[in-house]
């Protein structure tokens, strides 16, 4: 049996390890973590949005890659494949209201130790706290370990090492180093389905924390429904994520990028004019907005954040303002927060089975490699689609030269 070393026991490494046993192989897996699978859990831990149920060949457009690699790879192993394989595993899928797929129960942990447990079954040994940090003159992976260095030989070897963020959880993109001094090719890392700066007042920066519901986002022509939260130097979550690709784009152009804000999306523009016009003229505008639109907390500080506490009072100038307030941002939130990084291992590097042409036989998948997506399972999916293709072709490689 030809040894496969799996290192990083995430989704992708998990998938490659379950790819590369129904080849025949013989598996270890290594992670640096006390335990597998840390941000997987903790992606799980608001609910484990692991794929999407949209017709497939608008989910497979989601992807932002430089050619139809990851897209064949997305529709070998998709959204219907997963919920077989969690079927599998003997958990049920559940469809919430978006579209989005989750485990029944939610929770990513009943999951992970099924998975965990059938992996072991099939012969699969995990090495926790084991952090890979290259290979040694003779060509063996180097971990370094609670005793000490540990040298490991494999037939083959698959990266699952993960993007560039959440380095507490074991994402930490040392791997770059290693991996640019035998000259595989990088493209340098960046915040991807991340927060935004927007160079608070201190008096807006003390609404952290609180929700802002029901609006529309927009951006370049793309428009998004659903919520964010306030930080205390800017915005995140939910609804913002699927414009990051695009507010990103212009903070590299030109530095800063407008962030459009419907803060009534289910009332007219004409018939919110003539709500706030129908007001008391000597009411506080505090008074107007909560009466005539039901504008108050962080909505309202938003209003008068962005007019630096001078909003029009005039009706109709008002309620265009509410229906498109332009919010600008100047940054990203800290890369390490940011829920995925785009950057990493060019496709140019990679051959078809995701084998990295200047280093045969050692693999890569997952967030390591270069693509992006937004949320709402895609990531999760083409983390499990990379995995398996690379596990796949590993095993078979491995396979012939046996």
């Amino acid at each position: 049996m030809k040894h496969i070393a799996i290192i990083g026991a995430g989704p992708a490494g998990l998938m490659a390890a379950e790819a590369a046993l129904a080849q025949g192989a013989r598996v270890n897996i290594y992670d640096a973590m006390p335990s597998a699978g840390r941000k997987f859990l903790m992606a799980g831990k608001s609910g484990l949005n692991i794929t999407h149920s949209e017709d497939e060949a608008q989910f497979r457009q989601r992807y932002d890659a430089p050619d139809a690699r990851l897209a064949a790879m997305v529709e070998q192993f998709g959204p219907s494949q997963i919920v077989k394989w969690m079927a599998g595993l003997g958990i049920e899928a559940h469809v919430g209201s978006s579209g989005r797929v989750f485990p029944i129960g939610m929770k990513a942990s009943p999951l992970l130790r099924r998975w965990l447990a059938r992996l072991g079954e099939a012969g699969a040994e995990l090495h926790t706290r084991h952090r890979w940090t290259g290979w040694n003159s003779t060509g063996a992976l180097i971990f370094g370990n609670m005793t000490g260095r540990v040298a490991v030989e494999a037939d083959a070897v698959i990266l699952a090492l993960g993007g560039a963020s959440w380095k507490r959880l074991g994402s930490d993109g040392a791997w770059a180093d290693p991996l640019a001094k035998r000259g595989v090719a990088l493209e340098a890392f960046a915040p991807s389905n991340c927060g935004f700066v927007a160079d608070w007042s201190v008096k807006m920066a003390a609404q952290e924390g609180a929700p802002v519901k029901g609006i529309l986002l927009s951006a370049h022509g793309q428009i998004v429904r659903g919520d964010f939260v306030i930080t205390k130097t800017g915005i995140e979550s939910g609804a913002v994520y699927p414009l990051a690709a695009a507010l990103l784009r212009d903070l590299a152009r030109k530095r800063q990028a407008i962030l459009t804000i419907d803060l009534l999306p289910e009332t007219d523009e004409a018939l919110l004019t003539a709500r706030l016009a129908a007001q008391h003229p000597k009411d506080s505008l505090s008074n107007r907005l909560r009466k005539a639109a039901r504008i108050d907390g962080a909505k309202a500080a938003l209003l008068f954040e962005v007019t630096k506490g001078t909003p029009p009072r005039a009706a109709a100038d008002l309620a265009r303002l509410l229906k498109a307030l332009p919010l600008t941002l100047t940054g990203t939130a800290p890369m390490d927060t940011a829920i995925s990084t785009a950057g990493g291992v060019s496709w140019n590097a990679l051959d078809d089975g995701l084998m990295l042409k200047a280093l045969p036989g050692v693999y890569c998948a997952g967030e390591m490699i270069a693509w992006d997506a937004p949320t709402g399972g895609y990531l999760l999916t083409a983390c499990l689609a990379t995995g398996r293709a690379a596990g796949r072709a590993a095993g078979r490689a491995s396979a012939r030269s046996s």
